[in-house]
């Protein structure tokens, strides 16, 4: 929107002075670009001038979005959403209106299901579900659809939400009487790390071991599946999904929240390998069995259409980006120059998990006082980066670099960084 000004300004400290500007066009923040044609000051002690003017708002880059989650999504996947949201091609109508029960929702669930299957490599004996309530509730309908009285399920705990997954597990143990337990917990240490194989026990008659395999508020990382020998894994899998290829076979059961890489908030995707469920008993809430779900095809109530459009539209989106080998390979070099900059600045910036447990999607940071990481946080939000500021639970900083992330803006972060450190000297 270009406004022509005529008008009194106060002058902000965090931009040249008016009469220091050159004339002619150039920008004046991160929001706005300035035409200069002169000025006049009306008052030396409060600053406040009259600026003849041209102010685009908006009209350079838009933010740098390193939000943890609801978080980016692709570019071309918006422009395609504004571009057919009033009316699908061939429907004539929003996705937002259309019945979850017509054909033409049909061939949306069915898009976004095949292209989890095609980006997984999964095989038929698999079931794509879209459900609702985050990973949250699936760390109780996990334990309540897997587990049976005398069955054991282990747990590898190295952060906040396999934390709180297990908790969840825990209280279940009162409906079902299984066996819940910690194989591993880094609690004590402040989940800093991943365990080495040898490290934890696994009881080879435990029905499965959860983990999850990125943890977002500490940014730890498995960088390969646990070692479990045949007992199949459940992964709470929200914030790395789609982002780099797996070994499947190792899996019964992923799951995660669409809202970190692959669409909007208000959609969970749950892979289940079919012959890992027991059979269905009629015991459970219906809602709650994953028997239920398959059966009507995630549609046994009204599911988030538009979000698993959205997932359709991602799917496609990363096929073209060379699946997950290819997006893989984007996010590990995107992480590679974020942490390059925290271990080359001589401990100004210092991360917090170690090195070989470092997450390629969270990158929570520190500087050495409360006091200049708000600073460094202002400083940051008025240069246009958004989402910088750690989990309430832990503080500091973090900078989510999830898969839509374009690697211009690591590159504006690291750039942004480096200079922080020269203006404090």
């Amino acid at each position: 929107m270009r406004v022509l000004c005529n008008q009194k300004y106060f002058y902000d400290a965090s931009y040249p002075h008016p009469s220091l500007l050159p004339e002619g066009e150039g920008v004046l923040s991160h929001h706005q670009k300035y035409f200069y044609t002169g000025c006049t000051v009306k008052n030396k002690s409060s600053i406040i001038f009259r600026w003849h003017c041209i102010i685009d708002y908006m009209a350079t880059t838009p933010p740098y979005n390193f939000n943890a989650g609801p978080a980016i999504l692709p570019k071309p996947v918006l422009e395609q959403v504004q571009e057919e949201l009033l009316a699908l091609p061939g429907v004539g109508l929003s996705v937002m209106e259309i019945s979850h029960r017509s054909a033409d929702f049909d061939a949306i669930i069915n898009k976004a299901r095949d292209g989890i299957r095609q980006l997984y490599g999964l095989s038929d004996d698999f079931d794509v579900l879209f459900l609702q309530g985050g990973a949250s509730l699936q760390f109780e309908m996990a334990p309540l659809n897997l587990l049976h009285q005398g069955d054991k399920a282990q747990y590898l705990v190295t952060g906040a939400w396999g934390k709180k997954a297990f908790a969840a597990a825990q209280s279940v143990q009162r409906w079902n009487g299984a066996t819940v337990e910690t194989a591993f917990s880094d609690a004590d240490a402040g989940f800093t790390r991943v365990p080495a194989s040898g490290e934890y026990t696994v009881d080879s008659s435990s029905r499965y071991v959860h983990f999850t395999s990125n943890e977002t508020i500490h940014g730890v990382q498995w960088q390969t599946e646990p070692q479990t020998g045949k007992v199949l894994l459940v992964a709470d899998a929200s914030s790395d999904f789609l982002s780099r290829p797996i070994d499947i076979a190792r899996y019964g059961m992923i799951y995660g929240g669409a809202q970190k890489n692959v669409g909007p908030s208000g959609v969970t995707v749950v892979i289940v390998r079919r012959d890992f469920l027991y059979p269905a008993d009629g015991k459970l809430p219906v809602t709650l069995d994953y028997h239920t779900q398959i059966k009507s095809g995630s549609l046994f109530n009204t599911p988030n259409t538009f979000g698993i459009y959205v997932i359709a539209l991602v799917c496609e989106w990363l096929r073209d980006q060379g699946g997950l080998t290819g997006i893989a390979q984007k996010n590990a070099a995107k992480a590679k120059l974020l942490y390059d900059a925290i271990d080359g600045s001589n401990g100004f910036y210092y991360g917090h998990a170690q090195k070989d447990s470092r997450s390629v999607m969270n990158v929570p940071f520190r500087l050495r006082d409360e006091e200049l990481e708000k600073k460094f946080i202002q400083s940051a939000t008025e240069a246009g980066f958004v989402g910088l500021k750690g989990h309430r639970s832990v503080g500091g900083l973090r900078a989510s670099i999830y898969n839509a992330l374009p690697r211009e803006a690591v590159q504006a972060l690291v750039d942004f960084m480096t200079e922080f450190v020269k203006r404090q000297g």
